[in-house]
């Protein structure tokens, strides 16, 4: 009997005892290929032994001290390194555990921005419906997911949302075109509804994710947004935990469209899944007014030295490896090849992505885009046939008033060709099953 209280209640897990690229291996030795990267964490791939070795020396060095009494070079040389790369100017970083904390930490920056300015009555922040920011109770209900949202519901409550930007099931009536733009003046319409004076900050995935599958806005979406933001006065929020650190083929999600952010949010593929790492990130100009005014907040492992030993290998890697680059080539050859093999397939609805961030939704009415019932459970089935032949899929439901299903894959950047092929045979092949 296991005293574990595993993330998994409906079934037994295999023990994972070894793993390497971007295969994992179990105790009975059956391989599987992550297709998903965990969840969509890996980027550097598996076993990487500079990441450990960087992780090793610094825990035989200095293991940990508070944030309050030191700070170590090499939690500076990572932000000194990182800071060429971050899309702001002047960027400081706040280091944390992981992404949910990431958010809540932009969150108190937003409100600490404003009242270091004097604006206490800015407290209202916007997030989309459908979205993900983490599951601590502020990111929580910064999230538009309702099945997530409703278990919690009588805690939540504080936080405004807005429609989603959702290309495949876009709901405005000049689709496909100027989508984004409308979605910018509905938030325009909300800001002002709200009082403009009242409004702290939007916060917004730049490619929406575990909740939607790499569901890309149309290319006016984030120009229009951040020109919002700007005139109001109400601080540009990237959620790039998912999307940072090359997923999206580019550093960040945003430099697809040229965005520099107030404050960007970043965990996941900061450190590959090797160390729980992550990091609120601000332009100088929005430090220097909370440093003015003060910031009350902090972690017991936030600082931390290993973390940002681990981050820093990671970076190297990424960049003396071209490995951005590489999930840019690849994953554009990834989607090509994917929607290929699912064309045929009457429950896939859409194939979509950026980089090696890949969503498929999966329909009972292509012509309708109707979405199968949750009690048909299509997703659970998809996945297990998957992992039945060895594949790992990341999988999201009830995005579509609590039916739809959905399929994601993100491997990592050193996935081979081959390696490719065989995933989008094993997706295909498990659809099909399930067909």
């Amino acid at each position: 009997m296991s005293h574990v209280f595993h993330r998994v209640l409906t079934r037994e897990l295999p023990r994972a005892v070894r793993a390497d690229g971007v295969w994992i291996e179990d105790e009975d030795g059956r391989r599987y290929l992550d297709g998903a990267g965990g969840a969509v964490v890996v980027n550097v791939g598996h076993g990487d032994r500079a990441l450990v070795d960087a992780m090793t020396a610094q825990s035989a060095a200095i293991p940990y001290v508070h944030g309050t009494m030191f700070t170590t070079e090499v939690l500076e040389a990572y932000a000194e390194d990182l800071a060429h790369i971050l899309p702001m100017d002047e960027p400081r970083i706040y280091p944390v555990s992981g992404g949910s904390e990431a958010v809540e930490t932009a969150l108190k920056l937003a409100r600490a921005y404003h009242l270091a300015r004097g604006d206490e009555e800015r407290t209202i922040v916007f997030g989309r419906r459908s979205s993900y920011h983490g599951n601590t109770l502020g990111a929580l209900d910064l999230g538009g997911k309702e099945t997530l949202r409703r278990p919690y519901a009588p805690w939540l409550g504080r936080f405004e949302h807005v429609e989603e930007a959702y290309e495949y099931r876009c709901r405005l009536p000049e689709h496909p075109a100027g989508c984004g733009a409308a979605l910018a003046s509905a938030l325009e319409s909300a800001i002002v509804e709200a009082g403009a004076e009242n409004v702290a900050a939007f916060v917004a995935e730049p490619v929406a994710g575990a909740t939607l599958a790499a569901a890309v806005p149309a290319d006016d979406y984030w120009p229009s947004v951040a020109e919002v933001c700007r005139r109001h006065g109400v601080l540009l929020v990237a959620d790039e935990v998912m999307t940072g650190f090359g997923r999206t083929g580019r550093w960040f999600g945003v430099d697809h469209w040229g965005i520099r952010p107030d404050v960007l949010t970043a965990g996941k593929g900061s450190t590959s899944g090797y160390f729980p790492f992550g990091f609120a990130a601000c332009s100088g100009e929005v430090f220097e007014i909370v440093r003015s005014g003060g910031f009350v907040h902090g972690f017991t492992w936030s600082h931390n030295g290993v973390g940002a030993a681990v981050a820093h290998a990671a970076l190297r890697r990424l960049r003396e490896d071209d490995l951005v680059e590489a999930s840019a080539r690849r994953g554009e050859r990834l989607l090509k090849e994917l929607a290929g093999a699912l064309e045929e397939r009457r429950v896939v609805g859409d194939v979509r992505g950026l980089g090696l961030m890949v969503g498929v939704e999966l329909v009972s009415d292509r012509e309708t885009k109707a979405p199968f019932p949750r009690s048909e459970q299509i997703t659970e089935r998809v996945v297990a046939a998957s992992r039945e032949a060895g594949l790992l899929l990341y999988s999201s439901t009830g995005h579509v008033g609590g039916d739809g299903d959905l399929v994601m894959l993100g491997p990592p950047f050193v996935i081979s060709d081959e390696e490719c092929d065989l995933v989008v045979e094993r997706t295909a092949s498990a659809i099909a099953s399930v067909e």
